[in-house]
């Protein structure tokens, strides 16, 4: 694939500037993104980070799958990395600020520390990670996962989109995984990220920055209900078998369950395909995604048996329901060390700060359980995400660059 380089030179004064020129990359028409994992505007958009990183003097490279490294290597201790960076997927239509914000961050707060100390005595690396979201396979976290050793790539000869695409295929349109792992990565010293928080909490409590705690753990199911499609006009209602008629009982179930076990536990049906899909016709079949969320196994766990439960009901009425299990990302606490460090370092600036639980899934997810790994929000207009009504103010950007400044200094440089 030829990857056009859009300008001879990048200069970007300010976070919000070089974001908004990042979205430029996969731009929808009503001001979102949409830049899937191997598309071309994904391509296109990771050629150009490292463009812009190899013009700030990093030694920039892509591993096997795509994540992208851009590397200020350190004088003391070389073999020492400290990890930094987000995602560089979106979902479809989504917002500029997910992910994106977390690696123009890591770039400008480095060359900052740069300019103004030098080099590090530990390596730094900034990462623009190949993917988070899951948009479009049924997987996420496939760039950490990479790094961390979850995945590897015998498992993308198996997974497709839908449009029948398999991870391996599109990998290696898109110049990826034609060679297996070459050289076992080192573990990191840490990771650190820096995202928007996605919700209201920081909004509402007028506070800077957000410190996570915890990140919850998700479970991804693909639900289907087969039942008998018929005549919608001449099948009585106490004879039909309806998989739309049960799977509105079980969204009703699971919600009044997911209520009752906790307040807060999560669950979300949001993709709904029902066949034959005719106006005049009884659903024979309906298929449905699920989506679960909380920081305690526990309760996951608890939550799980209730759905199975449930199944007892279709069986009753001569139908049969599956519940498939495709991602089980298990709640991570972060490391405590890390969040006393962005206390001090918050109240030396001056700046607000809560401790939060994240109910989304981060890349910090995945390195939680790897190495030591800091998360950090800065506030969300109204909360709102993957949506191209994301914003998050200039100033509020800013603040989040000068809390990861003085993270990736007392990591680097002391």
């Amino acid at each position: 694939m030829s990857i056009p380089v859009r300008e001879a030179e990048y200069k970007f004064p300010t976070a919000d500037e070089m974001i908004k020129w990042l979205a430029s990359f996969g731009a929808t028409a009503n001001g979102g993104v949409t830049r899937l994992l191997y598309s071309e505007a994904w391509s296109e958009a990771q050629h150009a980070l490292k463009s812009v990183m190899q013009q700030k003097g990093l030694d920039a490279r892509f591993d096997e799958v795509g994540n992208l490294f851009g590397r200020l290597t350190g004088t003391d201790e070389p073999e020492s990395v400290i990890l930094t960076g987000s995602h560089i997927d979106t979902v479809k239509d989504g917002g500029q600020f997910d992910g994106a914000y977390g690696i123009v961050a890591s770039l400008m707060a480095m060359q900052r520390l740069y300019e103004q100390y030098g080099p590090p005595k530990r390596t730094i690396d900034v990462v623009s990670l190949a993917e988070e979201e899951g948009s479009r396979f049924p997987l996420t976290f496939w760039g950490s996962g990479w790094i961390t050793g979850r995945y590897s790539l015998e498992e993308a000869e198996h997974i497709y989109d839908a449009d029948g695409i398999s991870l391996k295929a599109a990998m290696e349109a898109a110049g990826f995984g034609l060679k297996p792992r070459s050289i076992e990565t080192k573990k990191p010293k840490a990771f650190v990220e820096v995202h928007v928080e996605q919700g209201i909490v920081l909004e509402r409590k007028k506070k800077s920055i957000g410190v996570v705690s915890h990140i919850v753990g998700q479970r991804r199911y693909t639900v289907q209900f087969k039942g008998e499609s018929n005549h919608a006009g001449t099948t009585p209602m106490l004879m039909r078998k309806d998989a739309m008629r049960l799977m509105a009982e079980w969204v009703i179930f699971l919600s009044d369950e997911a209520e009752a076990i906790d307040e807060s536990l999560v669950a979300t049906v949001g993709k709904v395909t029902a066949k034959p899909n005719m106006p005049n016709v009884v659903a024979g079949k309906v298929e449905c995604s699920l989506d679960v969320r909380h920081y305690d196994m526990k309760i996951l766990d608890q939550f799980e048996e209730k759905l199975k439960e449930f199944k007892k009901r279709a069986d009753r009425r001569g139908m049969t329901m599956s519940i498939n299990q495709w991602m089980n990302v298990k709640p991570v606490a972060l490391d405590q060390e890390m969040m006393k460090s962005a206390a001090r370092q918050a109240e030396h600036l001056g700046f607000s700060y809560e401790t939060l639980i994240s109910g989304a899934g981060h890349d910090s997810q995945v390195f939680g359980g790897y190495c030591p790994t800091m998360l950090l929000f800065v506030p969300s207009r109204h909360g709102i995400s993957h949506s191209p009504d994301e914003w998050t103010e200039p100033d509020d950007l800013e603040k989040g660059i000068q809390m990861l400044m003085g993270e990736l200094y007392a990591l680097a440089y002391v």
